[in-house]
C-alpha cells in the first residue's frame, strides 16, 4: 500500500519534532521480532522515557537535516531500521535496546546520534553499555561514604577494645562489671 504525500509529510513532521526533543538517537535493526516482542520492546522503552519509531530511511535523513542534526548515510544503515529516541536520559533508549537485544538476537544497535555527532556501531554500543546516571550517582555516593565509614570504625575500635579489656579484667578480679 502506497503512502500518500500527506502521510509522509505528517511522518516527517513527527520525526523532526522527536529528533529535536531527544537527547540522543539510536538506530537499531529489529526484523524478525514478532508483533508481541515489538510491543514488549516499545513498552520497556516507554518505561525508560524513550520511544521507537519505524520510518523510511529517506524520511529519517530529511528529518534529521531539518532538525539540525548530522545526516546519517544510508550505507551505515543497512536493512529496515528503527529510530530510538531518548528524551530524559541520553542513555535510556540505547540501554533498553541493548538489554532487549541480549534476549532477542534480532535487535541490533547499528549506530546513533549523540551531542550532534554521528556514532558508529561500536560507539553506539559503548553508549548502551555505560552505567546510567542513577548508577553513577550511587557509585559516587559509595565512594564518598567509604572513607567516612572507615574513619568511624578506626575511631570506635580502640574504645570498644578498651571496654572489652576492662570487662575481662573485672571478671578475673571477681568484681561486677559496670
Amino acid at each position: 500500500m502506497a503512502v500518500t504525500r500527506e502521510e509522509k509529510t505528517r511522518q516527517l513532521t513527527e520525526l523532526k519534532e522527536k529528533m529535536q526533543k531527544a537527547q540522543s538517537l539510536v538506530f537499531a535493526q529489529y526484523i524478525g521480532l514478532t508483533v508481541m516482542e515489538v510491543g514488549e520492546l516499545r513498552q520497556k522503552l516507554r518505561e525508560a522515557n524513550a520511544e521507537m519509531k519505524v520510518a523510511k530511511k529517506t524520511l529519517m535523513r530529511i528529518a534529521s537535516k531539518d532538525a539540525g542534526l548530522p545526516v546519517v548515510e544510508d550505507s551505515s544503515l543497512e536493512g529496515p531500521v528503527a529510530c530510538i529516541f531518548s528524551f530524559t536520559d541520553p542513555l535510556s533508549g540505547a540501554q533498553v535496546a541493548f538489554k532487549f537485544g541480549k534476549d532477542h538476537g534480532q535487535v541490533k544497535i547499528i549506530g546513533g546520534v549523540f551531542e550532534g555527532k554521528i556514532l558508529s556501531k561500536a560507539e553506539a554500543l559503548e553508549l548502551a553499555k555505560m552505567p546510567s546516571r542513577q548508577q553513577l550517582l550511587a557509585i559516587f555516593a559509595s565512594m564518598l561514604r567509604s572513607p567516612l565509614v572507615s574513619f568511624a570504625s578506626i575511631c570506635n575500635s580502640p574504645l570498644s577494645g578498651m571496654a572489652r579489656g576492662l570487662s575481662e579484667l573485672a571478671k578475673k578480679k571477681g568484681t561486677p562489671a559496670s
